[in-house]
């Protein structure tokens, strides 16, 4: 046994670091992810878990699974996410009695993460037959933070980019076997796609995948023999005879495997299960073309997620990952990966990660939150970088220039790695050097868009409590955020002397609280860069990646603000007045004291107080469209109507979906005489907001007034046939 390993050791030390390296990861990701907060959709999922776990033990008389009853925000869809991580997860808590169930959930994740730097690393031995790429794959895979990072606490995305690759890998695996290809190659494959498919819908692609290659491996065999028959100057039967069982056989093996597959997928999945062809059809229907568009940080500007531009997937890719794996990816075709042995493996990865970021390109897909969507394609990029590291290798004659190839791709990985280390959890915060990394993009591209920050916000209040004492000790310390879910999980063990609750950023000052905790994310770019108005002076706490803040504490040292905005609901003006200066004195910057002032302002006809106020909110956050708002509705009321204009043409600018811009123009138009502008600007309103009625008012007010009483009354019936 012992000269087993011996020799085991000395056939290949490559193969021997490899396995060390992937053992070593497979303990290392799992206690990195015990650091991770919650991610945004964590929370989504509880629930379900707990929904699918009692569909199988009823043998599924139990249908909340299928029905998405009692899931909260996301009923009537959450279903439809096969979610295989998560209902793992939820057993083993069950079973084990685990009270931490988002920790048996990071766990879970890891080893799946883990799943996907092995079968990299497997997938690039394979192709190259050098356990040396299989290395370099892995270790780039690992140190890519982004892939890292989703891999402590993305239990959609992060599992079913591993799964994918795990697929991808046994797809390669079939077709170099082929047709001498094992049962348990199939079998592993079959569960690949089955997997895929139970954790996101999108696992079909692997059929698909598997179909595609199996054409193409096909037509290289035909063509081969063409070439063969040319050659020798005639076709033999034997040569059509083989072409043709090659065929049958590809034929055979692809339907039971995807057969299989797809059982194994259906049977793991609830929804699937109770109607195996239509809510799966239905399903991916629905997540190719996601309906929920989200507001984000994009190229400096808050953009819908609808709307970003073609090249928002790619371009989120290319600086968000290690110049390492762009070098290898684009340096393999032409050291290696085009000669004729290695195009089949060649097409096989780069359409693994070509094809899916093309297709979000060409269907303009709905994405948003960076490229996570599309982290399943990143894996076989990562082989093929590794592959063009190795290629590269191979091609160095002398002794030290291979040494100093061989050293490279290592050289590369090195910004990243200090990335890692400096700025753990918040991995997948990370930009690579082409765009000066995080400190380069800060406020022109979204940072912590799934939250992960809120737990060492929510454990340092704690803290804070526990040093100094509650704020008031005749309650309970009352914790606000704009994701409660995972600052109330938290504190959970807490609540006897915390409660949790909602508040927006731009809306802070509506509440009582005494701590509030906020991610960066969803605030204006120009706020951010502003660094006299953010952070807000009562800045308690700073989470930090690479220095710059990605979540805040504010403690709250000053209630003006909060009973200024009450006292005026409650229309005492000569109360709120002094509470809302009061306010302003303390933080210059505080927003939500500006809109009430100026409101308060335009109501008591004090447009040039209201002015001064508006335009120096404009002038730190020229991007706050509540801002540009107040200021337009008081030039408007000055009978400045072309400034109204200007500056309603600015919320238009940063925010498309905002109506208020378009109406004040349309008013503003009107005012100044230009009915046909004003009927063009009402005619966009309404093709946003179909059944805002006011716009019906003016468009028919114009058309009487221009003497056109038909087309007004036919305006009026339209309005009142709304509902």
């Amino acid at each position: 046994m012992k000269n087993k390993i011996v020799n085991w050791i000395k056939a290949d030390y490559n193969r021997v670091i490899f396995t060390i390296l992937s053992l070593s990861l497979l303990v290392a990701m799992p206690i990195m992810s015990r650091d991770a907060g919650m991610s945004g959709d964590e929370h989504f999922h509880f629930k379900q878990a707990e929904n699918v776990i009692s569909f199988y033990k009823t043998l599924g008389k139990d249908t909340s699974a299928v029905s998405g009853v009692g899931t909260g925000a996301v009923e009537g869809f959450i279903m439809q996410y096969g979610q295989l991580p998560d209902n793992i997860s939820c057993l083993i808590a069950s079973i084990f009695n685990v009270e931490d169930i988002v920790s048996v959930r990071h766990f879970v994740n890891a080893i799946f993460g883990w799943l996907g730097v092995l079968f990299a690393g497997l997938l690039a031995f394979r192709i190259s037959g050098n356990w040396l790429a299989a290395i370099i794959t892995s270790l780039l895979l690992f140190l890519s933070p982004r892939y890292l990072g989703h891999s402590f606490n993305n239990l959609k995305d992060a599992p079913f980019a591993a799964i994918m690759m795990m697929g991808v890998y046994y797809i390669a695996y079939f077709y170099q076997a082929f047709p001498n290809v094992s049962k348990k190659v199939c079998a592993m494959l079959a569960v690949s796609i089955g997997l895929a498919l139970a954790i996101r819908v999108g696992g079909i692609l692997l059929i698909a995948y598997f179909g595609l290659f199996g054409v193409v491996l096909f037509l290289k065999k035909w063509i081969e023999a063409r070439e063969q028959s040319k050659k020798s100057k005639k076709n033999t039967p034997g040569q059509k005879k083989e072409l043709s069982s090659f065929f049958l056989q590809l034929l055979k093996y692809g339907i039971i495997i995807a057969l299989s597959g797809y059982v194994i997928g259906i049977l793991l999945w609830p929804y699937a299960l109770v109607s195996p062809v239509k809510n799966v059809t239905s399903t991916f229907a629905t997540m190719s073309q996601f309906g929920a568009a989200l507001r984000q940080n994009f190229e400096g500007a808050m953009q819908w997620s609808s709307d970003f531009p073609w090249y928002y997937t790619p371009k989120f890719i290319l600086i968000t990952i290690p110049i390492a794996a762009i070098f290898g990816a684009i340096a393999y075709p032409f050291i290696g990966g085009l000669k004729k042995s290695n195009r089949f493996t060649t097409f096989l990865v780069y359409f693994a990660f070509i094809f899916p970021v093309f297709w979000i390109v060409y269907s303009n897909a709905n994405v948003y939150g960076g490229w996570r969507h599309s982290l399943f394609a990143y894996p076989p990029m990562a082989v093929a970088a590794g592959l063009g590291f190795n290629a590269l290798i191979g091609i160095a004659r002398q002794k030290y220039l291979k040494i100093a190839l061989t050293v490279l791709p290592f050289v590369f990985l090195i910004p990243p790695a200090i990335f890692i280390v400096k700025n753990h959890p918040y991995e997948y915060t990370f930009f690579n050097q082409c765009v000066g990394g995080i400190k380069g993009t800060y406020g022109n591209y979204e940072m912590d868009y799934y939250y992960h920050s809120t737990r060492e916000a929510a454990e340092w209040v704690l803290a804070d409590i526990a040093q100094n004492g509650a704020p008031d000790s005749t309650r309970k310390t009352r914790v606000v955020s704009w994701h409660t879910s995972s600052v109330a999980y938290y504190t959970r063990k807490d609540t006897a002397n915390v409660s949790v609750g909602f508040a927006r950023w731009y809306e802070r000052g509506y509440n009582d609280w005494d701590y509030a905790i906020f991610t960066v994310t969803g605030m204006n770019p120009e706020l951010l860069k502003n660094k006299k108005a953010f952070p807000p002076r009562n800045t308690a706490y700073q989470v930090k990646v690479d220095d710059v803040p990605i979540c805040i504490v504010l403690k709250r040292e000053d209630k003006s603000d909060f009973y200024g905005h009450k006292a005026m609901q409650e229309g005492n003006i000569g109360e709120a007045v002094p509470l809302l200066r009061k306010a302003l004195e303390y933080d210059e910057y505080n927003e939500q004291a500006l809109a009430d002032l100026i409101t308060i302002y335009q109501q008591t006809d004090r447009l040039d107080s209201a002015l001064a106020l508006a335009r120096g909110w404009v002038a730190f956050n020229k991007g706050n469209t509540t801002a540009l708002n107040a200021l337009a509705n008081i030039y408007f009321s000055k009978g400045d109507f072309s400034s109204a204009i200007v500056t309603a043409n600015a919320i238009i600018k940063y925010n498309s979906r905002d109506i208020s811009g378009l109406w004040i123009v349309a008013n503003a138009q009107a005012q100044q005489g230009q009915l046909n502008d004003a009927l063009r600007t009402l005619q966009k309103l309404l093709s946003l907001r179909g059944d805002f009625k006011p716009a019906y008012q003016l468009m028919a007010q114009i058309y009487a007034q221009s003497g056109d009483r038909q087309r007004a009354q036919q305006i009026i019936n339209a309005m009142n046939g709304l509902r």
